[in-house]
């Protein structure tokens, strides 16, 4: 059952790789079918008496081939075949009559060529290379394939020897398509694929794709038996399976049935020892306590039979503690009495409850053994039946085998059958598209038809309308019979378009029509005349069409857009002055405001740094600082630059500095700013973080000089500086994990 299981999930994996190649070949060969399809003049005049088709369709280019042959015949590799020469004519004459456009036919009888010869290797001629009618050899019968430009190159001068021997022009093209002739070289990349090709990619798909789909339907045949004999093996496996399961469901509760009747069994002959003990137990205290009863009785008759002794009062109480005594003694062996009748009562009781219990643990017993024997007989049966199974199976598999056998000559069968049918309905297909294409012709020519007569009736409606003439007045006097003047032609053709009569000859070249000449006025004043040439008349149509184009569309609305146009002129003249001058008075601003500006940041410079001067020695005692203009020229881009020495030492640049100095000049800085432009408050943010105790209380002290004349904001860990602060204000977490603000006021000391 693996082995059909493995067979079917290969030949599925298979059927899905060939329903997918189906698939896309399938698409490729529309796709290229599309592509084929004719869409130029050649197309009305495919389905003409003596037409074969297509010249692409009527080749057979060996493989690799394609593209050197497509670039050897050109554009005729999309030209129609013909089968001779008349038919050709024919074909030419109804595509001209039908206006259907350029064509090009090939003639299929037309002699051909003798074969090149004496070509040097890595050359072949490519009429060897195809399979084709003898005028499409013909076309390349002075044509030369070679592998690629180097063998081109190395090729070239033994073919231009041959070719000045044969007395002809040879081509040589390359594999990918470049040609090479004496004059002119073509080729390069990015040129499209030429009909050729796509013929034979098409047919090339359309061959894979009828193997595909042979093959898809062969799997599928394959698949199905695999499938039945795969589903005939599981309900057998089932069937055989369910059984055993049955077989050992029964024979294991028959064994558990069996070992639970072994059990009872033994446990119901413990019991039943267990109860005879316990009633021999019984019966000796129940003899035990029938002696003590007769003792007690015979004591009591005794004492009765003894005679009263005289009555002495001294040993009265004596005697009196003798009889409660006794008394007590008889009440104790009373009840003692009643217990022991009370549990021999218990004990015949439970032992005649035993005795029932034991007879019904026998009858038990015997039936479990009745029922186990009975077991027995069936396990033995069961046994038979195992050792019978394995003859009847192989018999099962011999009968299996020799359905197989012929269910495999009936599949054969059947796929010849279905190899035959798939034939007659490719055959089928075939006619129903050569039909389809009939049809599709007629009813394309059908369609020529009625609107080559829709066209006429509307020319006819648009002369009746536009120059108020009938078909005969039309024919008579502007037909092809009637001569063309020479010395107006040119004249009339390049009047203006409100000339009644050039509008004449305009719509007739537009529409198409065979009455294209000049009116009769200017035909009485010609001189010399002419016949009626339609490609000369053409030719001067398109002469006149040109020189009226560059005269261009006449603009009825000029001098309102001039108007308007010198309007607008005006204003953005006047907008572009107020521009000028709004300009200029800006750039006159700009110029106050950084005079100004410079003045300002000047007395500021000087007195920061003045307050600098007086602040620095305060932090820094006995050191020295000064502030500088890098560029005192230009006040409004110059920087400033902060030059501070220490006491006792000869360092003039910050970066030198230790954390603590750099924080320290800092901050001088800052407050010589403060100073000198003193603000209502100021926010610092732990600015004494770096600071030790020393320099610390420098700073405290240059903060206490500066809370004279503002309000100060110091966010701060340092005790000291808490100090000297009238209020504090701190977060503090509850016990609810709530942050809390909490602010408290120092009082300010006395003084």
């Amino acid at each position: 059952m693996r082995t059909l299981q493995a067979d079917v999930e290969v030949l599925r994996d298979e059927l899905h790789t060939s329903e997918r190649e189906r698939d896309a070949l399938a698409a490729r060969t529309g796709a290229l079918s599309l592509a084929v399809d004719q869409k130029d003049g050649s197309g009305t005049i495919v389905g003409a008496r003596g037409i074969r088709g297509l010249v692409a369709e009527h080749m057979q280019v060996r493989a690799g081939y394609e593209a050197a042959i497509a670039a050897a015949l050109g554009s005729l590799a999309d030209a129609v075949l013909a089968e001779d020469r008349d038919s050709a004519i024919s074909a030419l004459a109804a595509a001209r009559t039908d206006d259907a456009g350029r064509v090009e036919i090939v003639v299929a009888d037309a002699a051909a060529a003798k074969a090149l010869g004496g070509l040097p290797a890595g050359a072949e001629a490519a009429a060897t290379l195809v399979t084709a009618p003898d005028g499409i050899l013909g076309l390349l019968a002075r044509v030369v394939v070679v592998d690629d430009l180097d063998a081109a190159r190395a090729a070239w001068p033994a073919l231009h020897a041959l070719s000045e021997k044969s007395g002809g022009d040879l081509t040589v093209i390359t594999r990918e398509g470049d040609v090479l002739t004496e004059h002119v070289l073509r080729g390069g990349s990015g040129a499209g694929r030429s009909k050729l090709e796509l013929v034979a990619k098409r047919d090339t798909a359309q061959e894979r794709l009828v193997e595909v789909t042979t093959a898809i339907e062969r799997r599928k045949f394959a698949l199905a038996g695999k499938r039945e004999a795969l589903d005939l093996a599981q309900i057998d496996a089932a069937t055989a399976v369910a059984a055993l399961k049955e077989f050992d469901a029964r024979l294991a509760e028959r064994s558990e049935a069996l070992g639970r009747s072994r059990v009872a069994l033994e446990a119901a002959s413990a019991e039943g020892e267990r109860l005879a003990d316990a009633v021999r137990a019984l019966t000796e205290a129940v003899e035990e306590a029938g002696a003590a009863v007769e003792r007690a009785i015979s004591e009591r008759d005794a004492h009765t039979a003894t005679p009263r002794p005289i009555l002495d009062v001294s040993a009265r109480d004596e005697l009196l503690t003798e009889l409660e005594s006794a008394r007590a003694a008889e009440v104790q062996t009373r009840i003692d009495l009643e217990t022991a009748r009370e549990r021999v009562r218990a004990q015949h009781a439970q032992a005649d409850a035993l005795q029932r219990q034991l007879e019904a643990e026998r009858t038990a017993a015997e039936e479990a053994a009745r029922m186990a024997v009975l077991r027995q007989h069936q396990v033995e049966a069961a046994t038979n039946v195992l050792e019978a199974l394995p003859a009847v199976l192989d018999a099962a598999d011999r009968s299996v085998s020799e359905a197989r056998v012929a269910l495999g000559a009936a599949e054969a069968d059947r796929s010849k059958q279905n190899e035959e049918l798939g034939e007659l309905r490719r055959n089928e297909s075939t006619l129903r598209e050569r039909l389809a294409a009939l049809n599709e012709n007629v009813h394309g020519l059908e369609m020529q038809a009625y609107e080559k007569k829709l066209h006429l009736s509307t020319l006819l409606e648009r002369s009746a309308e536009e120059l108020g003439f009938d078909e005969d007045v039309l024919v008579a006097e502007y037909g092809p019979e009637v001569p063309v003047p020479l010395d107006v032609a040119v004249e009339d053709l390049s009047r203006s378009s409100s000339d009644s009569e050039e509008s004449r000859v305009e719509t007739s070249a537009d529409e198409g029509a065979d009455f294209d000449t000049l009116p009769a006025e200017a035909t009485q004043s010609a001189v010399q005349t002419k016949p009626y040439v339609r490609k000369e008349q053409q030719a001067r149509l398109a002469t006149a069409e040109r020189k009226y184009a560059q005269l261009g569309r006449v603009n009825p609305l000029a001098l309102e857009e001039f108007a308007a146009l010198e309007q607008r002129h005006k204003f953005l003249t006047e907008q572009l002055a107020d521009l000028s001058a709004t300009r200029k008075d800006l750039l006159t601003i700009i110029d106050e405001i950084d005079e100004k500006m410079q003045d300002i940041f000047a007395s500021a410079f000087e007195d920061t740094k003045a307050a600098f001067n007086q602040v620095f020695p305060v932090l820094f005692p006995g050191g020295t600082g000064s502030l500088h203009l890098t560029n005192p020229d230009e006040l409004l881009t110059t920087g400033i630059e902060v030059t501070v020495r220490p006491a006792g030492k000869k360092i003039e640049r910050l970066s030198l500095l230790s954390g603590g100095e750099r924080s320290l000049a800092a901050v001088a800085l800052l407050i010589a700013i403060f100073k000198a432009r003193p603000s209502p408050f100021y926010i610092m943010d732990e600015v004494e973080a770096a600071l030790d105790d020393a320099n610390l209380g420098r700073l405290l002290s240059i903060l206490q000089d500066l809370r004279q004349n503002s309000q100060l904001i110091v966010i701060t860990h340092q005790k000291r500086t808490m100090e000297i602060a009238d209020a504090l204000y701190g977060v503090s977490m509850r016990q609810d994990g709530v942050s809390a603000v909490v602010g408290q006021r120092v009082a300010t000391p006395a003084g």
